[in-house]
């Protein structure tokens, strides 16, 4: 037994005393509990090698720089467990559960970096203990931002988006810690990407497009976990809840150079558009992009997009659809092409009264199913969110629990 001890408040019903031991060769932080029973004469209990019981447990960490990123684990030499409390400084204590036999105590969920637990047992014969130990502090943090914000109500094409501030090296040990519920029980699967940033990023989405009125919550459980090589540790966690609204698709056909808003499957609304000029960079993407944000008047400068000086001007009704660029907006000075021919450099543009009456009527989150021949190519997963350019099955394939 090592002859350093920690620190310990000891409690125990009448009768019984109880004891702290440190055990095993990593000199592991250990609880003991030792039975007494005050008979008649006084004398102890004793076994059939005329010893005291054996009632000694061991908790796995110890001391005030433990490992972090592994589960408690709390083992009783003999006899059961009755209960186990793991408490972090802050916070509830950790859930766990013990073993069939009654042996071993072990948390769900892992020890967290820079915290600081109390352990406290009994056994079944009613003897207790208590311990604390501390993890030590992580040496790189990692943090994350999610989309979309937290009690908002987005179309039905909006993922779940987490976007990491460094390099995620374990990617399943990141997407097992990701809880998603819903109200309806949707099938969806996350999907590993880069974003347009060049950071690592992993999106839910559902097999089809969301039911209106569905409610997501997304419990994201990564305190303690451990991003990998160049990523650091998280160490808090993250949650965040949204609702799908109503059944919004805007079709936007590039040949035919018209734009319509459907709701709940019915047409709405038909404006005549002009999209990018096709034949190089200025020519607009195909496939299904998702409203990214209304951020009404803005400065759109064409060097910010790789286009060179072409022009720096203040557009109206900007609604993002991705991040290499692509809005829709209100484009007055293209008015003699609405309806007739794609000369824009690369958006979608409208009157100021259309582009109006649409940002009015759309919603963050709502797809806009852009098709035809005059397109530079098919929105990227990365760039804004172009997860539903992929099939399903190569979207499942992109998890990294596949």
């Amino acid at each position: 037994m090592s002859s350093a001890r920690p620190r310990i408040r000891r409690s125990a019903p009448a009768g019984r005393r109880t004891r702290l031991a440190l055990t095993g060769p990593a000199a592991l932080l250990a609880a003991a509990l030792t039975a007494c029973s005050g008979g008649a004469s006084g004398s102890a209990e004793v076994g059939g090698d005329g010893k005291a019981p054996d009632t000694s447990i061991t908790v796995n960490l110890r001391g005030e720089a433990a490992a972090p990123g592994g589960p408690v684990k709390v083992t009783l030499a003999h006899g059961k467990l009755k209960a186990v409390s793991v408490k972090p400084g802050e916070g509830g204590p950790l859930a766990g559960k013990i073993s069939a036999d009654g042996r071993t105590w072990t948390s769900d969920r892992v020890a967290a970096p820079g915290t600081a637990y109390t352990v406290e047992a009994t056994d079944a014969d009613g003897g207790s203990d208590r311990a604390t130990f501390a993890t030590a502090e992580a040496e790189k943090v990692n943090k994350l931002s999610l989309a979309p914000g937290k009690n908002t109500t987005v179309g039905i094409a909006q993922p779940l988006s987490v976007v990491f501030d460094h390099p995620v090296k374990d990617k399943a040990a990141v997407e097992k810690a990701l809880k998603v519920s819903t109200s309806n029980d949707t099938e969806g699967s996350w999907g590993w990407l880069q974003d347009y940033s060049g950071k690592d990023r992993v999106d839910w989405r559902p097999k089809e497009y969301w039911k209106p009125g569905t409610k997501v919550t997304l419990d994201a459980q990564l305190n303690g976990v451990d991003t990998g090589a160049d990523g650091g540790w998280f160490v808090r966690d993250y949650a965040t809840t949204f609702t799908i609204g109503a059944a919004q698709v805007v079709k936007v056909d590039l040949d035919g150079h018209r734009l319509a808003l459907h709701r709940d499957g019915k047409q709405v609304m038909d404006l005549p558009m002009s999209a990018g000029t096709p034949g190089g960079e200025k020519a607009s993407w195909r496939g299904t992009a998702v409203l990214m944000s209304k951020e009404g008047t803005i400065n759109m400068r064409s060097e910010t997009v790789g286009l060179g000086d072409a022009y720096d001007k203040m557009v109206d009704y900007s609604m993002r659809l991705t991040w290499s660029g692509m809005y829709a907006h209100a484009a007055p000075w293209n008015a003699n092409y609405f309806g007739q021919a794609n000369r824009s450099s690369g958006c979608l543009g409208m009157s100021d009264a259309n582009a109006s009456a649409l940002y009015g009527q759309v919603r963050v989150g709502d797809p806009f199913e852009i098709t035809g021949a005059e397109a530079k190519g098919t929105v990227a997963e990365g760039n804004g969110y172009g997860a539903w350019n992929v099939s399903w099955a190569d979207w499942q394939a992109k998890s990294a629990l596949k």
